[in-house]
């Protein structure tokens, strides 16, 4: 059992079934179910994943998110005074955007496993605090 955090790209591919990582997303739920692990991302993600649905006054799709992006199928972990010096440190590397290193922060704070997303750049970089950082089509569950 691992605790396991969704970058933002992966709730909204599962949500608005994306053609091509819709599946993959799936897929990975479906062994973190299998394997019991837990799922968790930031509040940052809760806000991104509901600009779109906001934009165009979807309010199916923003019921739809709220739905899933909470207890007790998602834990929420909140961006913390303690968040702020590990998010100084991944900060160093300037290669990281402002909005990835509050991912990265939240997760480290929490402990976390596995760090999931589809940002390519992410999947090289070594992070205090998370075990492993992989991409949607090299997740090792």
């Amino acid at each position: 059992m691992s605790l396991v955090f969704w970058d933002t790209n992966l709730f909204i591919y599962l949500v608005e079934e994306h053609p091509r990582f819709g599946p993959q997303v799936e897929a990975i739920r479906a062994r973190m179910l299998a394997r019991h692990d837990h799922l968790c991302t930031s509040a940052l993600t809760v806000g991104e994943a509901l600009v779109g649905p906001t934009v165009n006054e979807d309010q199916q799709m923003i019921r739809e998110y709220q739905s899933i992006l909470g207890p007790p199928l998602v834990r929420i972990i909140p961006f913390e005074a303690e968040c702020g010096a590990v998010y100084a440190r991944i900060r160093t590397d300037r290669t990281i955007s402002r909005t990835d290193a509050m991912q990265l922060a939240c997760a480290a704070r929490a402990g976390v496993d596995l760090f999931v997303t589809n940002d390519r750049r992410l999947g090289s970089k070594v992070v205090p605090g998370i075990q492993f950082i992989a991409g949607i089509e090299n997740c090792p569950l």
